[in-house]
């Protein structure tokens, strides 16, 4: 992947989570394109490996470190590990998520919940929580969530899931309104119906029923999206380019949200 523009991101250096697949890896792939230094880091060590041999392939620079976000003494390793090495953190994404269980309600139990929200909540808040006092100091920063339409309006994800999501869009807003008079930006992108490993069984649960053709067709753009129209996004909150924008929820979602699902019914 080329992006036409390139050198946007020319000496800040960028921390992601969640870069071992997904929209987390073609984040990485493009802010290497953009001329990021970065700091990666996944749950999954071995694809953390493939996304540093995809971003050395495009001539970027980057090091790497399994992390747990839920667990906020390993995110403080992370912020801590770029800091050794780089001096500097410019931007940081906050990408690593899980889907959680997509069991009724009734059988859901504390665990499903609160694995849920350790990951997806708990982990941008341990980054921001560790990179703000750095961030504040330098008067200058940029932070992007990965929260998702499920955070905006139903139908898009289980329970907890789905209420995770919302959480982050509100940590995004309050949280934005914490540091913004030290010039650091906080935002987030909701993704629609995108193809990565976490939609998987969705995808191929489709391609069994042979409803393929069916996946994006409750979307203005009657189709899903692609990880790197995500990282596109996410670029351009993380740039100077959105140097006025800050504490928003942008969806990245066919125009799923503008429709109440239904194409082109407008009555």
């Amino acid at each position: 992947m080329k992006a036409d523009k390139k050198g946007r991101l020319e000496g800040k250096v960028a921390v992601i989570t969640g870069a071992g697949s997904g929209i987390g890896r073609s984040t990485a792939i493009l802010f290497a394109v953009e001329r990021a230094k970065l700091v990666l880091s996944d749950w999954h060590a071995e694809q953390l490996k493939e996304t540093l041999e995809l971003v050395l392939n495009e001539g970027g620079q980057a090091i790497i470190q399994q992390t747990n976000v839920a667990n906020e003494e390993e995110v403080k390793n992370l912020i801590d590990l770029a800091l050794r090495n780089y001096g500097v953190i410019d931007i940081v994404c906050n990408n690593a998520g899980i889907t959680g269980s997509l069991s009724t309600l009734e059988e859901q139990d504390e665990k499903d919940w609160q694995e849920v929200y350790s990951v997806n909540v708990l982990g941008a808040v341990f980054t921001t929580k560790h990179v703000a006092k750095h961030m504040q100091e330098r008067r200058t920063g940029a932070i992007v969530n990965t929260s998702s339409v499920a955070g905006i309006r139903s139908g898009a994800g289980g329970n907890a899931y789905s209420a995770s999501k919302a959480a982050l869009i509100n940590f995004t807003q309050t949280s934005a309104c914490d540091l913004g008079a030290y010039n650091v930006r906080i935002n987030a992108v909701c993704p629609g119906l995108i193809e990565t490993g976490m939609t998987k069984a969705v995808f191929d649960l489709a391609r069994e029923k042979g409803k393929f053709d069916k996946l994006g067709s409750r979307c203005e753009l009657r189709r899903y999206g692609r990880p790197e129209e995500v990282a596109a996004a996410i670029l351009f909150l993380a740039s100077d380019e959105a140097s006025y924008i800050t504490g928003q929820a942008l969806p990245v979602d066919g125009g799923n949200t503008a429709s109440l699902n239904l194409p082109g019914m407008k009555f």
